[in-house]
């Protein structure tokens, strides 16, 4: 008899609802929710990949050891005793700045790791923190703190109600959106040009969202600030400046216009390639559309000027009256407002509190720039790292210049990795942690909706009961950080009191707490339940949030008591198809975090960064006519099928042709004699790989692209597809040394690169 299940995909942002059928242990059929109100049956194709993830014979189902004639299994406690043990000597012997820990990007995708990891990463008590951020969001995120006081306060597009949408450095067709949660994003984009509005893409590549714009500019990688600034400089030169309703709530508007004074789209055109005229003509039609939005993504985040570019996209939608206001970027209210309970909890985010040892790169949220990750072990001398915890990522093959950390991992004097897969990253693990998959466990985003372009929420049960004897993630933290707290006899009646606690909760309860709390709970503020609850989160939160800020949440309970939606987790138990909270609302300013409830325009370190840019203008003028014939900048790319370096196991979505290529024009392949399909050497400062070439019209003269997480053909990786389909990784080409100096974000685009082809072998005749 087979069973149905309603729920929402966990493989990327979009937050795509499914259906899926079931037979006993095995899956049927996956498709498109079509009574989700939010997704409207809309899906990608990783959805459907969830049932080669759960039935994927390569995934490890129980902890192993590895020892010199391979993997062994272990039981879970003398897994756990062993990891302990040698992270505490480890620790004893050199501090914890001995100890490093990396999260990967499907972290975000799972409650449990969210609201679970912290008692792992306070057991460990190390600053040698590093994650996917400083490959991705992190200039993003810098902006949200200073701009608006709080790191994950993220303005989202309001895609559906706008007339003109503007995308830079995004492709969100094959993203569903990336910051912009969203499933069946073509369709949304179509409905903006049905309704008469336009889509603009700007990007060295014509991407798939290209292809279904009104119109694609070309720019040269790494010169979108330039663009930006002249965008800026004809809004002010030409007095097109509306703050609307956030007048009284922004400040610095002069210094700003002293910053872009400089660039004229007639300065910039040369460096970006893009006609003075575009230029003006894109800023006064942004000006003038009364619902327009300008939305940036990865391809202005990982470069040399990522974070002046994500401040300089925010500052255009506010200057222009596209900022909290229907059509325009505004802000999300979750049901579980995690932006609101963090900054109770005194957690709204820091920057450069400290800095990497070898480097002096500065910290972000407690993290560390993933860059400087094989130096810290390396090359920190009394300082290094010896010993790692791996967390659902794979640096190996997402981190620049992967081969230097391949060789730094293997020379730790201990790893443990919590993952599924021996992937090219745990595969240097001393000890794997495998997880429970993601249909064997509830699900419930509690990061993505903050990011969504409509307030919604779902909860969805497990498919399937975990098999006996495995464990899901938060109980994998739980225990070993219990074991690492447990010194003495004191300090373990503690961490047993902390672990039962924890352990009786579930992320599910604790979720529960958040939702009855939050703007749309049943808990009516100042009452004795609400007292109730409120006290047990914040004996989770920690004791630092006293009881009267949860009472000034203000705004937040305000939202709560006019919601009336009385939700709880037993509430949205009934509910499988999840709730439609409603579209964004305008929330300024209440939901800012900055003192005096004001938007900065002009926080003085990007003022201070600035005379980078004129730099590059000189730099510009000085290469003007001196150009190589095999020189190249090289960008990323990402695919539909494809999610960063994790789901290329999946023969549903690598089968087809090969998607990892070089693409080049084909006046450069012209010159320099290559054919489509055929192989070339692409050389970068730091390696070199060979790969088909691709040519197509699609990408601009002097740029070539690779798509990101492949390379799988190292030795000992247990991942079968991923090994046939193998690729290239194009972060053996991107330099760990190059970073935006500002943040310390990887430059992953406008990397120089130089291109040969591989001659073809002859064939002599018989």
């Amino acid at each position: 008899m087979s069973d149905t299940h309603f729920r929402t995909c966990t493989l990327c942002e979009a937050m795509c609802g499914i259906k899926i059928e079931t037979e006993g242990d095995k899956v049927v059929s996956i498709k498109g929710d079509d009574q989700d109100s939010f997704s409207k049956g809309y899906i990608c194709p990783k959805a459907i990949a969830l049932q080669d993830l759960q039935q994927d014979p390569d995934r490890l189902r129980h902890p192993v050891r590895r020892t010199a004639s391979g993997w062994e299994k272990m039981s879970w406690d003398a897994a756990y005793d062993e990891v302990a043990k040698r992270l505490n000597r480890i620790s004893d012997q050199h501090g914890s700045k001995a100890l490093g820990v990396y999260l990967g990007n499907p972290n975000v995708h799972n409650h449990g790791n969210i609201l679970f990891s912290l008692p792992l990463l306070r057991a460990l008590k190390t600053r040698k923190r590093f994650s996917a951020t400083s490959l991705d969001q992190l200039p993003h995120m810098l902006a949200n703190l200073k701009m608006f006081g709080h790191q994950a306060l993220f303005p989202v597009p309001d895609i559906d109600r706008t007339d003109l949408f503007i995308c830079i450095g995004g492709n969100p067709a094959a993203s569903n959106g990336s910051l912009m949660t969203a499933p069946g994003m073509p369709h949304r984009l179509k409905a903006i040009l049905a309704k008469g509005g336009r889509v603009v893409t700007i990007d060295p590549r014509s991407t798939e969202t290209s292809s279904l714009a009104s119109e694609h500019v070309f720019i040269k990688p790494g010169t979108d600030v330039l663009f930006l600034l002249a965008m800026l400089n004809v809004i002010f030169a030409e007095n097109l400046v509306n703050t609307g309703h956030l007048e009284k709530h922004i400040e610095d508007l002069d210094l700003l216009k002293l910053a872009c004074h400089s660039y004229a789209p007639e300065i910039v055109e040369g460096p970006t390639g893009v006609h003075a005229s575009t230029i003006r003509t894109l800023a006064r039609e942004f000006a003038t559309t009364p619902e327009a939005v300008l939305y940036s993504r990865l391809g202005t985040s990982v470069q040399a000027y990522g974070a002046l570019c994500t401040w300089l996209v925010y500052c255009l939608n506010i200057v222009t009256g596209h900022f909290d206001r229907r059509g325009g970027m505004m802000f999300t209210l979750p049901a579980v407002d995690m932006v609101s309970f963090g900054a109770l909890a005194g957690q709204s985010g820091h920057f450069d509190k400290y800095q990497s040892v070898v480097r002096q790169l500065p910290e972000f949220g407690g993290e560390l720039p993933s860059s400087t990750m094989a130096e810290e072990i390396t090359d920190a001398g009394d300082k290094r790292i010896r010993a790692m915890v791996m967390i659902a990522g794979n640096p190996v093959l997402s981190s620049p210049n992967g081969q230097q950390l391949d060789k730094a991992l293997a020379n730790l004097d201990f790893m443990v990795s919590i993952d599924m897969y021996v992937t090219e990253t745990s595969r240097h693990a001393d000890i794997i942690l495998p997880p429970t998959g993601p249909l064997e466990r509830s699900h419930i985003d509690v990061i993505f909706p903050m990011l969504a372009v409509r307030n919604i929420t779902k909860y969805a049960g497990p498919v399937f009961k975990p098999a006996d004897g495995s464990q899901h993630d938060w109980e994998i933290f739980l225990n070993l950080a219990r074991r690492l707290e447990s010194r003495d006899l004191i300090s373990s009646i503690a961490a047993k009191a902390r672990f039962e606690f924890m352990h009786k909760l579930t992320p599910d309860g604790m979720v529960d707490l958040f939702l009855q709390l939050g703007p749309y709970g049943r808990l009516p503020p100042g009452s004795k339940l609400w007292g109730k609850t409120a006290g047990k989160l914040i004996s989770i939160l920690g004791k630092r949030t006293p009881l009267r800020k949860l009472l000034e949440i203000g705004p937040l309970l305000r939202a709560g008591q006019n919601a009336e939606k009385n939700l709880s987790l037993s509430r949205l138990r009934n509910e499988p198809h999840g709730l439609d909270l409603g579209p964004l609302r305008p929330c300024l300013p209440e939901r800012l975090y900055t003192k005096g409830k004001k938007i900065r325009l002009a926080p003085r370190l990007y003022l201070q960064d600035l005379p980078r840019v004129a730099e590059l203008i000189k730099s510009y003028e000085a290469q003007a006519g001196k150009k190589l014939d095999n020189g190249f900048l090289l960008i990323g790319r990402r695919h539909v099928r494809s999610n960063n370096s994790w789901m290329h196991n999946s023969f549903r979505l690598v089968k087809g042709k090969n998607r990892c290529t070089v693409m080049i024009h084909p006046e450069d392949a012209a010159r320099l004699g290559v054919e489509d399909g055929q192989n070339v050497t692409v050389t970068s400062a730091v390696g070199r790989v060979e790969i088909p070439a691709e040519v197509t019209e699609g990408i601009m003269p002097g740029v070539v692209s690779i798509p990101h997480g492949w390379g799988h053909a190292r030795p000992g990786i247990s991942q079968q597809t991923a090994q046939a389909h193998a690729g290239v990784s194009v972060n053996d080409l991107t330099d760990e040394m190059q970073v935006d100096p500002l943040c310390g974000t990887a430059v992953l685009n406008a990397v120089p690169v130089t291109l040969t082809p591989v001659q073809k072998r002859r064939v002599r005749a018989a």
